[in-house]
């Protein structure tokens, strides 16, 4: 049976989805209709992924009920601040063919420019009020973001998306999450980013993990199972990507097995305390300049 996690403010997500990161247009929409027929719920995208317009296409492909889906996106940056991100929303539901966002969170603090980040917030909470959107939330926001945010703005993010696996497990934030009753969702949930090309030298590949293979295999599953079965079970919310139909099915597939007490404990211990993204003015500038198209 598909994990269902409660929101803060009472509405239901399925804990897994499918991430659709750097998958192309031309491939978005068939992922997500095989997806969806594979027995999913849950699509997570991005205004910069520029893939919104296939997600919708891939949904309605699927003939599965909208009512059925729960949907989420992103704001860029360079849509920050009051009015830019109320025009986002527009630009996003324009893509996506749909009347209301399930979810829609900031895509990243810009920290250099915090005042920005806070009124994009405060947009999300009048598309909230106006129930335009179900739920608001906030991705790559540290502790010290959380608190700024939350000096100044009304409604606590229902989730915060991290980069969260194995090797990158940034407990002290989770700890954070949970005394805020934020859930906490993890991108690159089984290491993508410890092996994506382009991200670096110094990187070892999760899925060969001799304990995630050795737990796998105590229980007939690959590595990328076990963590995510690891996440959901932990009371997290997860969202791989994929566009091969039989690995979209096997990271579904997850719901039939159960980790031990000393089993999450040997992956726990797998945490390096390192994590990739880190925010920067310099950062900040860059993403600035990536404009979000028109619908």
């Amino acid at each position: 049976m598909v994990i269902q996690l409660e929101l803060n403010n009472g509405v239901t997500m399925p804990a897994l989805g499918l991430g659709v990161f750097q998958t192309p247009a031309a491939e978005t929409a068939e992922a997500v209709t095989t997806a969806l027929r594979t027995g999913y719920r849950h699509i997570d995208t991005a205004a910069s992924y520029l893939n919104e317009r296939s997600v919708g296409e891939g949904i309605r492909a699927s003939g599965i009920d909208r009512d059925e889906i729960f949907l989420e996106s992103k704001i860029w940056v360079s849509d920050f601040g009051f009015d830019e991100t109320l025009h986002a929303y527009d630009k996003a539901v324009g893509k996506l063919g749909v009347d209301v966002i399930d979810l829609l969170i900031l895509h990243q603090p810009l920290a250099s420019r915090f005042d920005r980040t806070i009124a994009a917030y405060q947009a999300l909470e009048q598309l909230l009020a106006d129930g335009r959107v179900r739920a608001i939330g906030v991705s790559n926001f540290q502790p010290q973001h959380l608190a700024d945010l939350q000096a100044q703005t009304s409604v606590v993010p229902a989730v915060n998306q991290i980069e969260l696996h194995p090797y990158s497990q940034q407990r002290e934030l989770q700890e954070l999450h949970a005394g805020l009753g934020i859930v906490t969702q993890a991108w690159s949930p089984i290491g993508g980013i410890t092996f994506y090309p382009g991200f670096g030298d110094d990187r070892r590949s999760t899925l060969e993990d001799e304990v995630l293979q050795g737990i796998g295999a105590a229980h007939g599953k690959s590595a990328a199972q076990v963590m995510l079965r690891w996440h959901v079970q932990q009371g997290r919310s997860a969202i791989p990507k994929s566009v091969r139909p039989e690995r979209i099915a096997e990271n579904f597939d997850i719901f039939d097995f159960e980790l031990t007490a000393d089993e999450v404990a040997r992956i726990d211990g797998l945490d390096t305390g390192r994590s990739t993204y880190q925010p920067s003015a310099e950062a900040d500038d860059r993403y600035l300049s990536f404009a979000i198209p028109e619908a």
